[in-house]
């Protein structure tokens, strides 16, 4: 499980993160913490970041005169920021992310608004050209502090079996 605590040496101790293939089971849903409250300053640093040049995202005064009257957080910050969250819990052992679907914005997201998010393990099998791992569908949906969805989607990873758990101890992690 996520945050084990493995011995590597005499009194020396590391956390592990992440979960091997083996770990996951269809249906089990995972709260990623902490959550994460998002700035005008993130938003404008990320957009800007980007080369992102829509003013509903970094101009008060355009986005003033919007449907929203506020500037809205970047949307793929958002989407950045919820597979960032879920790593520790569904991506920390993945060889490769394979792919997104389905990414649907469903409500704003605004500077002060704080971002949780959680995934739903949906799908999983054997990989057929790696023995040593497996692939994972998970769907993470991004709340925010009302508990207001405002992003899904599903992504598939290949996951590291614990037989590949070797890769882990050359790299000295």
């Amino acid at each position: 499980m996520a945050g084990q605590i493995k011995q590597v040496g005499e009194r020396t101790f590391r956390e592990s993160f992440g979960r091997y293939y083996e770990e996951f089971n269809v249906g089990d849903i995972y709260q990623h913490r902490p959550g994460r409250t998002i700035t005008q300053y993130d938003n404008i640093q990320f957009t800007l970041m980007t080369m992102n040049t829509h003013p509903m995202h970094f101009d008060e005064e355009y986005a003033k005169h919007s449907e929203f009257g506020r500037c809205i957080v970047c949307s793929p910050m958002t989407v950045a920021l919820m597979v960032g969250m879920s790593v520790t819990d569904v991506s920390q052992k993945a060889i490769a992310n394979l792919g997104w679907n389905e990414i649907k914005l469903t409500h704003p997201l605004f500077a002060g608004d704080t971002l949780y998010a959680e995934s739903e393990v949906l799908d999983k099998r054997e990989s057929k050209s790696r023995p040593n791992a497996g692939l994972v569908t998970v769907k993470t949906i991004g709340l925010n502090q009302d508990k207001v969805m405002v992003c899904e989607f599903s992504r598939t990873m290949l996951i590291m079996k614990r037989s590949g758990a070797d890769v882990e101890s050359k790299a000295n992690y």
